[in-house]
């Protein structure tokens, strides 16, 4: 048997260099000195919640963008978990919440089997309600993507970004990942201050938590939804319960500041916050 018959079949393909940033992001990211901290997080409430909205108006909420919601409503509530460096000495505490969440984009025209996810930034998302949010991820996904387009953050500089994946990577860290780091402004407007991704079903035969690599001060990754046991006014009944991975920027928090604002996020999560009055 010749060597080559020990291959069998296979595809070649060109690498994409739209894969570029999410690698020059991971290469930064492991750089970073993120703190991960998994919860678990009774939704039955919430969960009811959404359906009976569903029901109701036939309206669809997303969880997703619900969590989004309890996530900037307490980011709002403890700012400093979102702090960026500004220089060795300084740092910058926005009021506004700029969520980056993960989105699958069709590349090229709809219909197409080509999917990337790609981040897209909700801006001042403590402002917004549930329904917004979730009206904003659901548009964002309809948008196709132009092919060769990279979309690293909510502005579509094509143009930009199209340049950037082809050169070299000593380039793209000296012309664009340095400078960013430098400036907490230019990375808020580009970036924003915190990052979600949805695990989506991954794990669905028992709870699950993903541990993310990213670049932004407060990352958050959903996990699964399970049901299990939980106990509500003494009595064992089945509960849904959600896995949630949180890491926070060690350089710019401790460890009692992120204890209140956790508190805080699971009491939100827990009561079904923002979806009661919708």
């Amino acid at each position: 048997m010749q060597p080559s018959d020990l291959l069998g079949s296979f595809e070649e393909r060109e690498f994409p260099t739209f894969r570029n940033p999410t690698i020059d992001i991971l290469t930064w990211g492991r750089k970073r000195h993120h703190i991960p901290i998994l919860l678990e997080i009774d939704v039955t409430t919430a969960r009811i919640a959404i359906r009976d909205q569903k029901i109701k108006t036939g309206q669809s909420i997303s969880f997703t963008g619900w969590v989004i919601k309890c996530l900037a409503q307490a980011v709002s509530e403890h700012k400093s978990i979102h702090a960026l460096r500004n220089g060795k000495r300084r740092f910058v505490i926005f009021d506004d919440v700029d969520v980056t969440v993960i989105v699958e984009r069709t590349v090229g025209q709809l219909g197409t089997n080509e999917i990337l996810p790609m981040p897209y930034i909700i801006r001042k998302a403590n402002e917004k309600s549930v329904v917004a949010i979730s009206s904003e991820i659901h548009v964002a996904r309809q948008i196709p993507v132009a092919a060769g387009e990279v979309q690293i953050s909510s502005t579509r500089a094509v143009w930009m970004t199209k340049i950037a994946t082809i050169m070299p990577q000593f380039v793209r860290n000296w012309f664009f990942w340095r400078p960013l780091f430098r400036d907490p402004f230019r990375f808020k407007r580009m970036m924003g201050t915190v990052s979600v991704t949805s695990m989506g079903m991954v794990g669905q035969g028992g709870i699950s938590w993903g541990i993310p690599i990213g670049i932004h001060p407060l990352i958050v990754a959903i996990g699964a939804i399970v049901k299990r046991p939980g106990i509500v006014h003494e009595q064992i009944v089945v509960r849904e319960y959600v896995g949630l991975t949180v890491l926070f920027d060690h350089d710019v928090t401790d460890g009692a500041p992120v204890a209140r604002f956790i508190r805080r996020l699971q009491k939100l999560m827990t009561n079904a916050y923002g979806l009661r009055d919708i």
